[in-house]
């Protein structure tokens, strides 16, 4: 990922999180051989010769492509991953940034930045930290070692590993689920899970959660009850 796919990511993302119309999205690389395997490292130590990087760190803000997915905390629509083939450094921290990863059996994930000098800035550090248990995300920081798809999915990383021939069939039927629930539930959802999973219990039922507010008041709140006692399909608005 050079400067300029950044760039042209950010409106993608931003398209994506204005259209009312678009409810969920899926991530996938191109090809066979990657999901993504990161940073343009050659860009990188060219512009660092040149004097015109600047030092790496955490976070892209001031960077092209800002606010880019690993740093979109507001964006409460479903992202589902599908992973064929390394997902590597940047890669693998797009992958933590999304709500549900399907995997191929080929899949390989690491975050190898220390090996490099680096730290994986992108929220590798961070949220690999959150989403496994410590000494296990240490042991894969610390040392850049690669995990396969199998393992990924005995941490919990993975929702779901296929065959590769299978990848796009299981994707497809993960988004029809999605897309089977309310939008505005599944906003909710995200939004309140994600503002509250380090709070006291207590305190996360306290909260008001700006998507739940919309959800509690939304025609979709009437006919999801409706639409069960009819015994019927609910049509969802979005509003």
């Amino acid at each position: 990922m050079d400067l300029r796919m950044h760039e042209e990511l950010a409106e993608v993302w931003d398209d994506f999180q204005a259209d009312d119309d678009l409810w969920v999205a899926v991530l996938s690389g191109a090809g066979t051989r990657s999901f993504s395997v990161g940073q343009d490292l050659k860009e990188a130590a060219r512009r660092n010769s040149e004097g015109t990087a600047g030092p790496a760190t955490f976070g892209s803000r001031g960077k092209p492509g800002w606010p880019r997915l690993t740093e979109r905390f507001d964006l409460a629509k479903p992202v589902v991953a599908k992973v064929r083939g390394f997902a590597m450094g940047g890669g693998f921290e797009l992958a933590l940034a999304c709500d549900i990863i399907i995997a191929s059996e080929d899949a390989v994930f690491a975050l190898p930045e220390a090996r490099l000098g680096l730290v994986a800035g992108a929220g590798g550090v961070f949220r690999l930290s959150r989403q496994l248990p410590w000494k296990t995300a240490m042991g894969y920081l610390l040392t850049g070692r690669s995990m396969d798809a199998q393992r990924a999915y005995e941490l919990g990383l993975v929702n779901e590993v296929v065959a590769a021939d299978d990848l796009d069939a299981c994707t497809d039927q993960w988004v029809a689920d999605i897309l089977r629930c309310a939008p505005l539930s599944v906003r909710a959802v995200k939004e309140a899970a994600t503002a509250s999973a380090h709070l006291p219990l207590e305190t996360a039922f306290a909260m008001r959660y700006p998507w739940e507010e919309r959800r509690m008041h939304s025609r979709d709140a009437v006919e999801g009850p409706r639409a069960f006692a009819e015994k019927r399909a609910p049509e969802w608005e979005g509003r």
